[in-house]
């Protein structure tokens, strides 16, 4: 009988940021599932992933190192920091639900500091003022000519999700919005 071969996740990003203003850092491996499921199905996915689904735009919900970000009316990105089996918890809700795990797809970097909101709108034209982009807001928008999925986990430190294949790109931006956040 063949051996299974098991897929070791490397990270793509090793090189790390720091200026007077702004701190990037490559976040740690985590565990994604990509989710769509229709309001019936919210309260099974919800117990099963330990993590209450948000309903309303723009808003995540947390527990722990788990995260559940609203992408949309019936989809949602979950994050786990603690590389837990998501796909196995959703399973088992018993509610009909579309998942794919998306951990190997994507990359974050987390970006703090008091000049962070003005690193990531370098190439962002959302407002990420903490009037219109508070503590827990999230959304899927653009940086530069790629589509991340941005969660503000404090008051100066955003989470930025992108396809690993762009991880490069979004770093070097960043990394010269964090250079003329200190300027």
């Amino acid at each position: 009988m063949a051996d299974l071969a098991t897929a070791t996740r490397k990270s793509a990003l090793t090189a790390r940021g720091g200026f007077s203003e702004v701190v990037l850092t490559p976040a740690p491996a985590a565990s994604r599932l990509s989710l769509r499921a229709g309001a019936d199905a919210l309260p099974g996915l919800s117990a099963a992933l330990g993590v209450t689904l948000p309903t309303r735009a723009k808003t995540s919900a947390s527990k722990g190192k788990r995260h559940a970000l609203w992408l949309g009316p019936d989809e949602w990105l979950v994050i786990d920091e603690g590389e837990a089996d998501l796909m196995a918890a959703a399973a088992k809700s018993g509610a009909l639900h579309s998942a794919v795990d998306v951990s190997h797809r994507n990359v974050a970097v987390v970006v703090s500091g008091p000049g962070a909101e003005v690193a990531i709108n370098s190439g962002c034209p959302q407002d990420l003022s903490l009037a219109i982009f508070p503590v827990g807001a999230c959304s899927r928008t653009i940086f530069g000519k790629v589509e991340i999925v941005l969660l503000r986990i404090a008051e100066d430190t955003f989470r930025v999700e992108c396809w690993r294949s762009f991880s490069p790109y979004v770093f070097g931006m960043l990394s010269e919005g964090a250079a003329d956040a200190g300027h």
